[in-house]
């Protein structure tokens, strides 16, 4: 790595943790610290090392590098910094989700907020979606995203306009399309408070069209309660499906 990546990765950290200490304020950010440093170190033992592996079928079938269990060390700190971890969607399971939908994809631009290597967005694919679009915070998983791609083959494959950005989330502008937005726990709460906020605002800017939020791994649901403007129309134990509702919208 040269001189100038590593001070950038530096700096980047070094961003992230005054954020998390000035949003959750110091004792919270080091509660958040200490419990993701525990998983950290969980996950460096031989059989959570091991047990990564259980993921890699999908790029074996399909030539991509899309598996939690090869990021390097070096990424997964700076995951730590961050406040997120990669882990890919399981297959079968994010099929279902999309199965769930209350409305067909097509039409619907899907975006994933924190997408790593992209697996979402390949599998995203084999749905008529408008158009894909990934966004990632981590440069080195993002680099990897466009690489797979490229690269992805699929006789199942709809969509073919597929990109991924690198990019904080809370800073991306959403299209004026229908959206489906797909978010596996990707970041903090108050990163996420943020993210809602700004999609909201999107909202309100073009509220004839549809919005579909898919929330996956459902660790804040009150944050996704306090929002009066989302309505809960699908839920399992590993995932929820809001729909943006203006207030004048019957139930």
């Amino acid at each position: 790595m040269s001189y100038k990546a590593s001070r950038r990765n530096r700096n980047d950290c070094m961003r992230w943790i005054s954020d998390a200490v000035r949003n959750q304020g110091r004792i919270g950010a080091l509660r958040h610290y200490l419990t993701a440093t525990l998983d950290f170190l969980r996950d460096l033992t031989p059989e959570r090392r091991r047990a990564r592996y259980g993921d890699i079928d999908y790029d074996f079938d399909h030539g991509v590098d899309t598996t939690w269990a090869n990021v390097s060390l070096r990424t997964r700190l700076r995951e730590l910094a961050a406040g997120a971890q990669y882990q890919a969607s399981e297959p079968g399971l994010f099929h279902d989700i999309i199965r769930a939908l209350p409305v067909p994809p097509d039409g619907f631009s899907f975006i994933d907020l924190g997408s790593g290597k992209g697996r979402t967005l390949l599998m995203a694919s084999d749905y008529p979606f408008r158009k894909i679009i990934g966004v990632e915070l981590l440069d080195e998983l993002h680099q990897i995203a466009r690489k797979n791609i490229a690269s992805y083959q699929s006789e199942q494959q709809k969509c073919f306009d597929i990109e991924s950005f690198f990019e904080d989330a809370r800073d991306f502008k959403f299209p004026a399309d229908p959206l489906v937005l797909y978010l596996f726990n990707p970041f903090p709460d108050y990163v996420l408070r943020t993210v809602l906020r700004t999609l909201a605002d999107s909202f309100r800017s073009a509220p004839a069209r549809e919005i579909y939020v898919i929330y996956h791994n459902l660790v804040h649901e009150d944050t996704f309660r306090a929002q009066s403007w989302l309505r809960e129309v699908h839920r399992t134990h590993q995932f929820a499906i809001y729909r943006a509702m203006n207030p004048e919208t019957p139930a």
